[in-house]
């Protein structure tokens, strides 16, 4: 990302249309969605969720299987 965008309300980009039209809003900065190949956003992270976490590391791990 080179900008910010809005991430909520009726400017939201497109991008962010996509990523929560099933798990809501983005409430904080760093939220971190997981995306299998064909484009389903599988699984959701919260800001505080590092990205190098277990729990990160084993939902990409089980997405590649």
């Amino acid at each position: 990302m080179f900008s910010k965008v809005p991430v909520s309300g009726d400017k939201k980009v497109p991008l962010y249309g996509f990523l929560t039209h099933t798990g809501g809003e983005v409430g904080w900065n760093f939220t971190k969605f997981l995306v299998d190949k064909s484009g389903k956003v599988i699984a959701r992270f919260k800001p505080s969720t590092p990205p190098e976490s277990a729990e990160i590391t084993k939902a990409i791990e089980a997405a590649l299987k």
